[in-house]
């Protein structure tokens, strides 16, 4: 057997662990908590009462302060961990019920969610040290440090033009019900089937337009040379209650925010792992 062979016959034991599966399992939970804390800041942007930024960063420090809130967010960072190694074999050896580039997709897909849930944990672990700093202004030093190159206005944009394409992207899985291929919809009953479809509807579509928006704004900023626009889904949040019915809009996006979480938990439950 050849080593690339060898390579992946292991990675597909690892795949199959029932500790990989418990964790990841509980990372969906995890991930749900994170969403919901993500829609509280975002009603508070709304009223105009955010202490935080309105980001999974601003949400896991929310999250830090409270009682016993450490333990719950390394316990949040372990099973976001576990997500992103599950997608990284996913990645790497996964989607065999997929032929030809339906399964590339599927596994390019995987790469990307494996990059943002490895991103979540370890700025959970930062949070944990106390070592986090604002997300947001983070990516405006960033687009900043960018935009002074030789280039680097274009680098900005074009990052805007992906973060866009993933948000519209979300929308379309979203609003297709694409998600449900990814549930064991056969173990659900009825009420819970049409539970889990209009909270994963409403959770996409929400969560892909706040992303769509941010990606926007970093186009916005690469054009008009302006990093402070390039602040990322905070920036979205406070840009969607600066317009017209924008409290009203926002409150929308909160709650679809929170619609992702909670589908979120039922994923802890169900989803193919």
């Amino acid at each position: 057997m050849s080593l690339t062979r060898n390579t992946e016959a292991a990675a597909s034991r690892t795949a199959n662990s029932s500790a990989l599966e418990a964790l990841t399992r509980a990372g969906f939970i995890g991930y749900g908590i994170l969403h919901l804390l993500f829609a509280w800041l975002a009603l508070q942007i709304a009223f105009g009462t955010a202490s935080d930024d309105g980001d999974q960063a601003g949400a896991l420090r929310t999250l830090a302060e409270q009682p016993l809130g450490k333990v719950l967010v390394i316990t949040v960072g372990v099973g976001l961990l576990a997500m992103g190694i599950w997608q990284v074999l996913e990645a790497a050896v996964g989607h065999r019920a997929e032929q030809g580039r339906d399964r590339i997709a599927e596994r390019v897909l995987s790469g990307g969610r494996a990059v943002m849930y490895l991103w979540f944990a370890w700025t959970a672990l930062q949070v944990f040290q106390n070592a986090s700093e604002s997300s947001a202004d983070k990516q405006e030093a960033l687009s900043a440090k960018l935009m002074e190159s030789t280039g680097g206005q274009w680098l900005v944009g074009l990052a805007g033009v992906v973060v866009v394409g993933i948000g519209a992207g979300m929308i379309f899985y979203g609003v297709t019900k694409r998600f449900e291929k990814r549930l064991k919809t056969g173990e659900m009953d009825a009420r819970t089937r049409t539970l889990a479809r209009r909270l994963g509807m409403v959770g996409y579509t929400a969560k892909g337009a706040a992303l769509a928006v941010a990606g926007v704004l970093v186009v916005s900023a690469a054009v008009t040379y302006d990093p402070e626009k390039a602040r990322g889904l905070d920036a979205a949040l406070h840009t969607l209650r600066e317009q017209a019915y924008g409290q009203l809009l926002l409150i929308v996006v909160a709650l679809g925010l929170a619609a992702f979480g909670l589908y979120c938990f039922l994923q802890s439950r169900y989803r193919k792992v």
